[in-house]
């Protein structure tokens, strides 16, 4: 019988434990830092890889970073106008909205999907519908005068216009 023998929980951690625990804690830390993203100015955004439109009804020419965000996060459900706001997002693997994200939302698609994930099963919300390209979305915006989505660069839908994100 060994009389040095410690109880389960006070022993020491294994070196297969505390390697596991490095790895995960690691592992966090770089999945946080990746929701860390800077913005890119507003001239820049033609060369981000997104244009934000809107209807020809809406009358503002530009908006400010902060109310897009405040929309496409449905914290601000109208614009300064006091109209219905109805945002509209790209699918998950689009380019313009990895640009969009990180340019105007200032998180990565992953961050703002987690964001939507805990609003969902709080029961506080859901995201803006999804459509599966920038034909779908300037489809979208041409019809419904509220509303505001993005695409990638190139030609303005008919029906809509460039809005100047400031």
């Amino acid at each position: 019988m060994n009389l040095l023998r410690l109880p389960p929980t006070c022993r020491p951690p294994s070196h297969r434990r505390a390697r596991r625990a490095l790895v995960v804690s690691g592992v966090c830390l770089l999945w946080g830092l990746a929701g860390l993203t800077l913005a890119p100015s507003a001239a820049s955004q033609g060369a981000a890889g997104y244009q934000v439109i809107v209807n020809t009804k809406n009358s503002h020419g530009d908006a400010r970073r902060e109310l897009l965000a405040d929309i496409f996060l449905k914290r601000a459900t109208r614009w300064d106008s006091s109209e219905r706001a109805m945002p509209v997002d790209l699918r998950l693997d689009s380019p313009a909205r990895k640009a969009f994200s990180q340019g105007v939302l200032g998180r990565s698609v992953a961050a703002v999907r987690r964001y939507w994930t805990q609003r969902i099963f709080s029961g506080r919300d859901v995201p803006p519908p999804q459509l599966p390209s920038d034909e779908a979305v300037g489809k979208f915006v041409a019809t419904h005068p509220g509303a505001v989505g993005y695409i990638g660069p190139g030609p303005v839908p008919t029906g809509t216009k460039r809005l100047e994100v400031r």
